[in-house]
């Protein structure tokens, strides 16, 4: 088996596998994901907001926030998950599109 199979095989066991951080906080009762959380949510877990972190926390928003869509944010657990799977699936398509392109500039040069 090629080597770019197995990475991409990876890829697709970790994308699969990425629900895992939303199933295990709930199972726990351990509250949000780990890292996952906001400048709220940082001030309730260690009494304050970092300054750099207030100032650019509404620079960047998500294009799924949550990992879910739209309407989802009170469906079940199967559904979040489902959310998380397509979410990951997107996001290592827009990468490895990206990386393609960036590829093909690169040889166009050469």
């Amino acid at each position: 088996m090629k080597t770019i199979t197995k990475l991409w095989i990876f890829i697709a066991i970790l994308a699969i596998l990425s629900p895992l951080g939303l199933l295990l906080p709930e199972h726990f009762k351990a509250g949000s994901a780990w890292g996952e959380w906001g400048p709220e949510e940082i001030k309730e877990l260690v009494g304050y907001i970092p300054k750099g972190l207030e100032k650019l926390a509404s620079f960047w928003t998500a294009p799924i926030p949550d990992y879910a869509f739209k309407g989802w944010e009170e469906k079940s657990l199967q559904h979040l998950s489902l959310a998380y799977i397509i979410s990951a699936i997107s996001g290592v398509a827009a990468v490895a599109g990206l990386v393609y392109l960036i590829g093909k500039i690169v040889a166009k040069k050469d």
